[in-house]
């Protein structure tokens, strides 16, 4: 068991708030309640096998943020539900606050040199899982560390992304062979433009609202550059949980700017990015379900 696993969680939620923006609530509510029955179940297998995680491990710790972004996530996909909110909120905080300080104290021993060496998309984990907490702070009405923990996810974005940069220019084999998690960085950019979208609606007229419009437009404009350039090196690795969520954010990113901005184009792109999303979590879902029948059947656990 991966400590990523939470990432079916994310993908399922954040296709479902997707599919809720365009209408499509015989979608939305499956999804929604999948989700729902979804975390606690990964939350107790996570606990049976604490001890298999190795903490010391950056990627072990990176991977655990999808706990945090699958809470963040869900608590956005039921925000008319305030205690649905607080509670998800809560939940995803106390893990936010766990896992920040074993990030930087193993980031800090690896140092930068070691940090290169073993960047990857996955590493995007912190700043997503930091933006939907920035989300669940607005929907909270807490707007002053909504803009916090937004500033910190984007910090922590450009410092993950410059890591991997920094090993892509060193090592050739790394562009050659995209796995499916590099979707991260542009979905790293588009919860945050939800992110700054949602701050943005929150906040009176005036210069900080228009300083928040303006870094939304270009985390959107930069996510959107990305992906073509994603989708030529790694589109026959799409089908994975880490490729999907980004794919449905983008989605939600561009609902949540047109609704902004009046730019009726987006909606359209969001229609067929939510098309795309829910296609690639089908086949998703179908690859794990065969996959799983699979190992029952190895360990004649499938019934007679």
């Amino acid at each position: 068991m991966r400590p990523e696993m939470f990432a079916m969680v994310m993908a399922t939620g954040i296709v479902s708030i997707s599919a809720a923006d365009h209408g499509f609530g015989i979608i939305s509510v499956p999804l929604a309640a999948l989700a729902v029955v979804a975390l606690p179940v990964l939350m107790y297998l996570a606990a049976v096998r604490w001890r298999t995680f190795d903490l010391r491990d950056i990627d072990t710790v990176l991977g655990l943020f999808t706990y945090v972004a699958a809470c963040a996530v869900l608590a956005s996909r039921f925000a008319d539900h305030p205690i649905a909110v607080w509670g998800l909120g809560a939940m995803g905080l106390a893990g936010w606050l766990s896992l920040v300080p074993m990030l930087l104290a193993r980031m800090w021993r690896l140092g930068p040199t070691r940090l290169r060496d073993r960047a990857r998309g996955t590493w995007e984990l912190a700043s997503v899982a930091t933006s939907g907490l920035a989300i669940v702070f607005v929907a909270e009405r807490i707007l002053f560390w909504a803009l916090i923990f937004w500033g910190c996810a984007l910090v922590a974005y450009c410092v993950m992304t410059s890591l991997i940069a920094w090993r892509a220019l060193g090592e050739p084999q790394a562009r050659r062979n995209v796995p499916p998690d590099h979707w991260i960085l542009m979905g790293g950019l588009a919860i945050a433009t939800l992110a700054g979208e949602h701050i943005h609606a929150a906040l009176p007229p005036g210069p900080l609202a228009d300083a928040v419009r303006i870094v939304t437009i270009a985390t959107l404009a930069v996510a959107t550059v990305q992906i073509v350039p994603l989708a030529i090196t790694s589109w026959r690795q799409m089908l994975d949980w880490p490729a999907v969520f980004p794919l449905g954010m983008y989605s939600a990113a561009t609902f949540a700017m047109m609704l902004e901005t009046g730019w009726r184009p987006l909606a359209v792109v969001s229609l067929v990015f939510f098309w795309i999303a829910f296609a690639a979590w089908l086949a998703v879902a179908v690859s794990v379900t065969r996959r799983l029948i699979r190992l029952t059947s190895e360990h004649g656990l499938r019934p007679e």
